[in-house]
């Protein structure tokens, strides 16, 4: 039996993978702000797949709360064998149209809360030689777009480094890039998705199991649909000013109103 932290678990891809990772008789720690929320959703995994589900309440833009899941992390007591950093939000508008105090909240969370938590986890997974740490991105990560897609490259590029850092440790980490999935994301940003072609759009449940896939196989980076595979490579091979163009007009295309 083995123990998986989730940040960001109530909704979404978070929800998606504590469904998944619950009903293959893995125990739960759950992290979010809402905690009736958490209270709900640990009883329904509880009592539907037998597993123990623990809950943390917690909000990763504040110290306060990043401190009380490092804490959890290096609870040797109760070790953890899987974290998931998927906890993350978008914000609407351009840049200069969200506020500095936005923009620092976001990477607070996407970026500061990775590192550190990706830390407290690593540190007691290597004396283990055991464990592994999903760090959910964006495909956003490979298009110059603001500072959503500044911070989940930075994601993608530490997750990256610190896999090669401790490889041969026992420990793996994979970065998960989704393109547009079918969550609470956009709704919770004020971004209206009525613009957004259907066939972009991804399934949480179908993506959680296209990455962990990507995980047993001893991946880094993890782009989990043959759609977003190609237009991932695409952008690699473009020269960087077509991209750069593209994103422009696909941001205003398909991104907030």
């Amino acid at each position: 039996m083995t123990t998986v932290l989730i940040t960001g678990a109530t909704a979404g891809i978070g929800a998606a993978f504590a469904r998944r990772l619950a009903g293959e008789g893995h125990d739960l720690v759950l992290v979010a702000r809402n905690e009736q929320r958490l209270g709900e959703q640990a009883t329904e995994l509880h009592d539907r797949h037998g597993v123990e589900v623990e809950v943390l309440s917690a909000d990763l833009s504040e110290d306060k709360g990043i401190e009380a899941v490092e804490a959890r992390l290096r609870d040797t007591a109760r070790p953890v064998h899987l974290l998931v950093n998927n906890a993350g939000f978008g914000n609407k508008g351009r840049f200069l149209e969200v506020s500095t105090a936005d923009e620092l909240k976001m990477l607070k969370v996407h970026c500061e809360a990775v590192l550190r938590l990706t830390t407290a986890a690593t540190e007691t997974m290597r004396e283990r030689r055991r464990g592994a740490v999903i760090n959910v991105a964006s495909v956003a990560a490979f298009v110059p777009r603001g500072t959503y897609g500044a911070s989940k490259a930075w994601v993608v590029q530490f997750t990256q480094g610190v896999a090669r850092d401790l490889a041969g440790s026992g420990v793996r980490l994979m970065a998960l890039c989704p393109g547009f999935v079918r969550t609470e994301f956009h709704e919770r940003a004020g971004m209206g998705t009525d613009n957004v072609p259907g066939w972009l759009w991804l399934d949480a449940d179908k993506l959680v199991g296209a990455a962990l896939r990507d995980l047993g196989h001893g991946k880094t980076l993890s782009v989990p649909d043959p759609r977003y595979k190609a237009i991932t490579g695409l952008m690699k091979l473009a020269p960087h000013r077509v991209v750069s163009r593209a994103s422009s007009t696909t941001g205003r295309k398909y991104g907030p109103k």
